[in-house]
């Protein structure tokens, strides 16, 4: 039989692929030129992504740093497996990366305690040491069988592959088509054509006869791998019909294993069992099973594995599936059973040997596997803890513990993130004997996935149903997840759910909390009612009690928040807001951060913080995307569509409001709806479409969905569109709304608004007066601007241009200070109409001239952190951070960090 060696094997993978080349080629030429790159590499097994990684090695040449992983299926629940085979070379340079991050990945690679950190924290210190390596030259990272990666792995390594910029690193990742890579370009190889298909095989197989030649081409159907190994197999056999060409290759591997040694076959299974490619653990496993080395070297002598200084593979996945499923399943149980004892020394790895080798229940396996679990989630390997549970609920021969650990499994899988397989997992509960509170924390689980996938009435059913299973059990509990029905039927705008949610919470036995509980869900029905002020004292009757509930119940609190932010409390929600994302971030729960990072920046937006709304909605918009919550993300772009709107980028502003309006399915948030077509009115209106901006804004007055979101803001807008088409009686309707929304809420910030809304309806100027006042006494400076311009407006048609002069100067200001640039072309208009000699040109708006990354390094720079500070709380290299500032410099007018003291980056 004949037999290649390696590198010509490979070869043959490159027929047909000058395409592909060239794409790897040019990011190689950019990394020279310190210009980083990443591509996913997404095909079938054996359809040349090995072979064009490895092309990609030689095509790099002297002076590349090359790091190289290959994901291993048996290692694929073990918490950064993968990350610590790529970094096992440069573990020497770990201390220059910076603490925070150090600590992280030091912890995620097991070289000092873990330390809970996010899997991004372990992503961007990955970053940072390629960077740190790429300082001397370009760094090549080849991450093979990328399907077979531990979640944790993944993760990092995709976090700083989409965030990678001038460092000089190139990272190929290449995985059978179940592999993702959100946010990577893609490179998927086609099947060979018939051409290329044919001249490989004359080459390799010019012998073939002519039938045998037709028979290979149509059962590779392109495949490079099976045009090269089907050859070798017992053509004669039976044709019976396509099959999946791996399992096809497998199959066709059997007969070339068993007429090897029995030792050989061992050394095979052992090899594809273990599978790290340590060759000291295989050899020692080796000699326990009676054998010697001598195995181990006739397997590599048969071309199927490979022995490279302490490293053992299999020349190609496919065979060492094939080696591991052509042993009997007594011969698999025997040997995962000797590699677990072999390793005493690492308990979690032997743990999943043991299970591997267990034939039935072990509560003694299951129980190693939960403690591994709890290892896990200490290193934030969320997915990995889940998945080990999973296997230990399987083990359990208790029904009752096998519920609690499968029940476990989901809730740690969802606060990952991990949406699809927390679901999965519920399923596979579902089908338990669970009692009532298992039932109800299911139902829980599987309420919050679907709210964050935007399905906001299937969450509210799940919340309904999971209360009923708590209500006999743990009234407390279903009354919060009753809170949690409440919030997906608020947000759906569905007032009758809601309704459903507080009636089913009153008849609960709740004793003295009772009321109070109730209340969170009545204060906000009531708002809709005649009794609008007994409804918003409810609200904060029920904030301050949220209060006293532990942190720890991240749903609820941001069910709070967000009762506070819909009275218009904003300041009280973000302090809320704010702390419940310091916790997450602490402890690595990222599941649950773009709920809260978006609703945070939505309070800082309503507050005038364009700047710091645009900067969150940007970065927790990203988290929400990679991690597969579409509500998320469109909350993020509802926020970053009414700034757009402010700033006057109309096609910003309609790229994200009118996408997002077309796509949105028919169980939508009716917020971010309400958000959307605020944002396309307020641009109307501050680009002086008033009478489009009249319509737009009326139609939400008018709509099912009243009094939700920022209602008095939007409405004020209206009042102001009315005026300026000069249709008053079109803003009476709504002026009376707010005067009762203002009287109910009692605040300066409510109250202020009003008097704008009645100076614009009656023409009284001393109200325009004392709007400012109030606005300026809650430094709510947008709306003090707003005010202004509409009061010196005013003055200059009441011939009191001088008094115009003084409120236009200071509201063109402001303006131009948040970039509000339609908004501040208003006001030069105003002051040149009122006799100003010389109206100041827009200053050089920061905000506009820098993409918003290089904004916040720039920011944070001239706060004197360094380079590695930066990088660190951006998630960026330290490289990259410079990168930034190179091409920040020259826009700003500065040559160096000290020059940017001067400038104003509020």
């Amino acid at each position: 039989m004949l037999i290649f060696h390696a590198p010509l094997r490979l070869a043959y993978m490159l027929y047909g692929r000058a395409g592909d080349i060239q794409q790897i080629g040019s990011l190689l030429d950019g990394a020279r030129h310190s210009r980083s790159g990443a591509l996913a590499v997404i095909a079938e097994a054996g359809e040349g992504k090995s072979a064009l990684l490895h092309h990609a090695e030689e095509l790099s040449g002297a002076g590349w740093r090359v790091l190289r992983c290959t994901g291993i299926e048996s290692e694929s629940e073990l918490p950064f497996a993968g990350l610590h085979l790529l970094l096992n070379p440069t573990l020497d340079r770990i201390d220059a990366v910076p603490g925070p991050q150090r600590d992280a990945l030091r912890g995620a690679l097991g070289l000092c305690p873990a330390e809970q950190a996010d899997r991004f924290l372990v992503g961007v210190a990955t970053l940072s040491l390629l960077a740190e390596l790429s300082v001397e030259g370009p760094v090549l990272c080849l991450i093979d069988d990328a399907q077979w990666l531990d979640r944790p792995s993944a993760d990092a390594l995709l976090f700083a592959a989409r965030r990678l910029g001038a460092e000089g690193i190139v990272m190929l990742f290449a995985g059978r088509t179940e592999f993702t890579a959100p946010g990577l370009p893609e490179l998927r190889p086609a099947p060979l054509d018939g051409e290329a298909a044919a001249a490989l095989l004359a080459d390799f197989w010019p012998d073939l006869e002519p039938a045998v030649r037709r028979r290979v081409l149509a059962e590779a159907s392109g495949n490079p791998l099976a045009l090269l190994e089907l050859p070798r197999m017992d053509l004669d056999s039976p044709q019976l019909g396509p099959l999946p060409l791996p399992s096809r290759l497998q199959s066709g591997y059997a007969q070339f294993i068993a007429d090897q040694s029995e030792s050989a076959r061992t050394a095979m299974l052992v090899v594809a069992a273990e599978e790290t490619g340590d060759l000291g653990l295989v050899l020692r496993v080796l000699t326990e099973m009676g054998l010697t080395a001598d195995a181990l070297a006739e397997a590599e002598r048969s071309g199927m594995v490979c022995v490279t200084g302490p490293s053992v593979s299999f020349r190609h996945p496919l065979k060492r599936a094939a080696a591991y499923h052509s042993a009997s399943f007594t011969q698999r149980l025997a040997v995962h059973a000797a590699i677990a004892a072999a390793l005493a020394d690492d308990p979690d790895r032997s743990a999943w040997h043991r299970a591997a080798a267990a034939t039935g229940p072990d509560e003694t396996v299951a129980a190693a596997l939960e403690v591994a679990a709890d290892r896990a989630r200490e290193r934030t390997g969320h997915a990995s803890a889940a998945a080990a549970l999973e296997r230990a609920a399987s083990l359990t021969p208790d029904p009752a513990v096998r519920a609690r650990r499968l029940m476990s499994a989901v809730e740690i899988a969802a606060e990952a993130g991990r949406t699809d397989r927390a679901l999965r997992l519920a399923e596979q509960a579902e089908r338990l004997d669970l009692d009532p509170s298992q039932r109800g924390r299911i139902g829980g689980v599987r309420g919050l996935i679907e709210f964050e996938h935007g399905s906001l009435r299937k969450a509210h059913n799940l919340f309904m149903e999971a209360a009923e299973h708590l209500a006999s059990v743990d009234p407390e509990r279903a009354a919060w997840t009753l809170i949690e029905a409440g919030r997906a039927s608020w947000t759906a705008g569905d007032l009758t759910g809601v309704i459903r949610a507080r009636d089913r919470m009153a008849a609960l036995p709740l004793g003295e909390q009772g009321a109070l509980l109730v209340s969170s869900v009545n204060g906000p029905l009531m708002l809709h009612s005649g009794e609008r002020a007994a409804g918003v004292a409810q609200i904060r009757a029920s904030v301050a009690f949220s209060r006293a509930i532990p942190l720890e119940m991240i749903s609820i609190r941001l069910a709070y928040a967000l009762q506070a932010a819909l009275i218009g409390d904003m300041p009280d929600a973000r302090d809320m807001l704010a702390e419940l994302a310091e916790l997450l971030r602490d402890r690595g729960m990222i599941g649950w951060l773009p709920a809260v990072g978006c609703t945070l920046a939505t309070t800082e937006m309503i507050l005038g913080r364009f700047r710091e709304a645009e900067l969150s909605s940007t970065q927790y918009g990203r988290i929400a995307a990679d991690i597969g919550q579409p509500n998320r993300v469109s909350h993020a772009e509802g926020n970053l569509a009414i700034i757009a709107a402010v700033r006057g980028d109309e096609q910003r502003c309609r790229e994200l409001a009118e996408r997002n309006l077309r796509e949105a399915p028919a169980d939508y948030n009716a917020i971010d709806i309400a958000h959307f077509h605020w944002a396309l009115a307020l641009l109307d209106l501050g680009l002086g479409r008033n009478e489009l901006a009249l319509d737009r804004l009326e139609a939400q007055y008018h709509s099912p969905n009243r009094a939700r979101g920022q209602w008095i803001d939007l409405l004020s807008d209206l009042v102001e569109a009315a005026a300026r088409t000069r249709s008053p009686e079109r803003g009476v309707e709504a002026l009376t709304d707010i005067e009762e929304w203002s009287s109910a809420i009692d605040s300066p910030w409510a109250e202020a608004l009003t008097l704008r809304c009645q100076a614009q309806l009656n023409g009284d100027g001393e109200l325009f007066a004392q709007a400012m006042k109030l606005h300026a006494a809650v430094e709510r400076w947008y709306d003090y601007a707003r005010t202004g311009l509409l009061y010196g407006e005013w003055l200059r048609r009441e011939r009191r241009a001088g008094e115009a002069r003084t409120h236009l100067r200071k509201a063109l200001e402001i303006f131009d200070r948040l970039g509000a640039a339609p908004w501040a072309e208003r006001a030069r208009t105003e002051l040149r109409a009122a006799g100003e000699g010389a109206v100041p040109e827009p200053e050089t708006d920061l905000a506009a001239v820098l993409t918003p990354q290089e904004f916040q390094v720039v920011r944070l720079a001239a706060a004197g952190s360094t380079n590695k500070e930066i990088a660190a709380q951006l998630f960026l290299s330290p490289k990259t951070v410079g990168h930034h500032l190179y091409r920040a410099f020259p826009k700003l007018g500065v040559a160096s960090r000290v020059e940017l003291v001067r400038l104003n980056l509020d």
